[in-house]
């Protein structure tokens, strides 16, 4: 019984990871089917269709915005990461805890901002493409900046236990 439950939390990300990963595909072979949709009706028709350009801007946003997701998971994001290099191999987990801690408390400082932002657009927006609000274009932000908290968190959370291990290991 105690290794499914600890199993279950493993594949649930698994499943959305791969989700994310489907969705991500699908943006992009979106993106690259209607880019080349335009390319080809501007050379051959001196024309092109109205709503692609701004629909494949918003493709890119959300592409770019769940990416970033992805990759904050998958630990492969833009990191400066040269201060652990420089500090004793002890203190590395208490350092990675202050990163993660810190990337934490922004992501959630984005979520906010972000939903202040749409809220501001459900206010005040305008009609968006296909007459859709504007705000629901920009879900994307709220959504992405939740999930690389959430990422953040559960690092954060792991890194506790690396740091509380550490501490015990340490006293005896």
């Amino acid at each position: 019984m105690n290794g499914e439950t600890t199993a279950r939390p493993g594949k649930i990300l698994r499943l959305l990871n791969g989700i994310e990963e489907t969705i991500l595909c699908l943006l992009l072979l979106a993106m690259i089917t209607l880019s080349c949709l335009q390319i080809a009706l501007r050379s051959l028709f001196s024309g092109g269709l109205l709503w692609a350009d701004p629909l494949i801007q918003q493709l890119v946003l959300w592409s770019g915005l769940l990416g970033a997701a992805m990759a904050t998971a998958r630990g492969k994001h833009i990191a400066l990461d040269l201060v652990t290099y420089l500090v004793p191999k002890r203190l590395q987990p208490w350092m990675l805890l202050a990163t993660h801690l810190l990337s934490t408390l922004t992501a959630a400082a984005l979520v906010y901002a972000s939903g202040r932002f749409v809220a501001n657009e459900i206010a005040y927006g305008s009609p968006g493409l296909f007459g859709l609000p504007s705000w629901v274009w920009n879900l994307v932000f709220p959504l992405a900046f939740t999930m690389i908290a959430l990422r953040y968190g559960i690092a954060l959370y792991r890194d506790l236990g690396t740091v509380i291990r550490h501490c015990r290991k340490d006293r005896r």
